[in-house]
């Protein structure tokens, strides 16, 4: 997951996901949040906030210098948040949210498109 923003959205978003993620052990579901982010350094503080904040146990957070995203992920401009969810290097589900976008309703879709993941 990447995100150009530490939102209370993306945040109901990381939480859902960190606990598919823990109750899944055991077929080795993983997942990382990604802060894409100009200034890295002063985001260092935001993001262990972040985590700490909303109880974040199984997701690592890491920070991106650049707000664009590492180029091979090829993330849109207009996403604030993107969500990839793969298997052995193959996309099952892939969302892009824009500010604003990123509502309960969709967290519920992102959530609900594990099950692509966990089969």
């Amino acid at each position: 997951m990447f995100a150009r923003e530490l939102t209370d959205d993306l945040a109901s978003l990381v939480k859902q996901l960190d606990a598919v993620a823990g109750k899944n052990e055991e077929k080795k579901m993983t997942g990382f949040v990604v802060l894409l982010s100009e200034d890295p350094d002063a985001d260092e503080t935001k993001i262990q906030e972040f985590a700490e904040k909303h109880g974040i146990k199984n997701l690592p957070l890491a920070i991106f210098d650049g707000i664009a995203g590492p180029p091979r992920y090829k993330l849109a401009k207009e996403a604030d948040v993107t969500v990839h969810l793969y298997v052995k290097k193959e996309v099952k589900a892939n969302h892009a949210f824009a500010k604003g976008d990123l509502t309960a309703a969709a967290v519920e879709q992102v959530v609900a498109d594990t099950s692509k993941i966990l089969e």
